[in-house]
């Protein structure tokens, strides 16, 4: 059976790993207008990789346009994304309680691996309901398949250590 310490620590790393990309992937909500332009100049309709996938390009683009016309008509829409970012924020926050005492706070941990699981749904019910393309409904999933994976493992190393109290 492995040490408190050394469990104590996998525990500790994943879940700074995984509260570091939360609060990175909400952030990125806030320049979303530049991010997407950033990408029409790298990944865009005239590049080689739009060349190859000509329809992610043409959906960039299609993006693009949407958030321009919106900032320029209606810009309190984008205070809807400075929402999203700071939710990503506090739900990182929540993980401060399994950080310092996984066993106790198990439950957080429990929480973010239901969380995960339901971008499933989220991302295919509601990605078909707004007409985006699979392929991004795809990229969507990540997050939640991506998250999930440190979130199992704090889940079998907390139990591991509950077990190991003494």
């Amino acid at each position: 059976m492995e040490s408190r310490q050394s469990l104590l620590f996998k525990i500790r790393f994943a879940l700074a790993f995984f509260m570091l990309a939360l609060v990175i992937s909400g952030v990125t909500a806030f320049p979303l207008q530049s991010e997407v332009h950033l990408l029409n100049q790298y990944f865009g309709q005239g590049t080689a990789f739009g060349e190859k996938f000509s329809d992610v390009a043409i959906y960039l683009k299609y993006i693009q346009k949407g958030l321009d016309k919106t900032a320029a008509q209606f810009p309190f829409m984008s205070y809807g994304t400075d929402w999203l970012a700071f939710a990503h924020i506090v739900i990182a926050i929540a993980f401060i309680g399994p950080f310092r005492d996984p066993v106790r706070n198990i439950w957080v941990t429990q929480f973010g691996i239901i969380c995960c699981l339901l971008v499933f749904p989220l991302a295919f019910i509601c990605g078909a309901i707004r007409g985006i393309p699979i392929f991004w409904q795809l990229i969507d999933c990540s997050f939640g398949f991506f998250g999930l994976f440190p979130l199992l493992l704090v889940y079998k190393w907390t139990k591991e250590l509950e077990g190991n109290r003494e």
